[in-house]
């Protein structure tokens, strides 16, 4: 990833937004941001407006969820749904009452154990360890100081697109 790309997003990263003043950190964190993610009740009419309304073209079909992301036909950015029930069982496998998360901030690192470490003898209280996502990703969840959702993701293995050649993370 390129550094000059990067940032820490207000996790106090490299004396980027939220660090203390006149404080470096040994290690850096790089992180990309990869998404902004609503967790919503109503899934298939929030996926609808996105699609229909703003115009935002899916990566795929989903109108009925659980998660589906959006784009925009310019830039990279995109915004991610997420079922909220389906997230909340996520986050706790308990099976309690959906919290009342209403979005999470997507960052990508290229090695999620190194990561949690580091940002952990920050003072990063994490809701979830690192753990599996599927086959395709590895994931851990903290929390801003007002308790706003983080999701750190390693990506394992990234997509393939039909006629290309098989990738490979670096």
């Amino acid at each position: 990833m390129r550094e000059e790309a990067l940032c820490g997003a207000g996790l106090g990263v490299g004396g980027g937004v939220g660090a203390p003043r006149g404080r470096t950190w040994a290690r850096k964190v790089l992180m990309e941001l990869t998404q902004i993610r609503l967790l919503v009740s109503d899934f298939p009419a929030v996926y609808r407006f996105y699609r229909d309304v703003l115009g935002l073209k899916p990566q795929f079909e989903a109108e009925d969820g659980p998660y589906a992301k959006l784009s925009p036909d310019v830039g990279h950015a995109a915004i991610a749904l997420q079922d909220r029930a389906q997230m909340a069982a996520v986050l706790r496998p308990s099976g309690a009452e959906p919290a009342g998360h209403r979005a999470l901030v997507a960052l990508r690192v290229d090695d999620l154990e190194a990561a949690h470490r580091e940002l952990t003898s920050r003072g990063a209280r994490f809701t979830r360890e690192p753990a599996p996502m599927g086959d395709r990703m590895r994931v851990a969840y903290l929390a801003d100081p007002e308790g706003n959702l983080i999701e750190l993701q390693e990506w394992l293995s990234l997509r393939e697109q039909p006629g290309d050649a098989p990738t490979r993370p670096e």
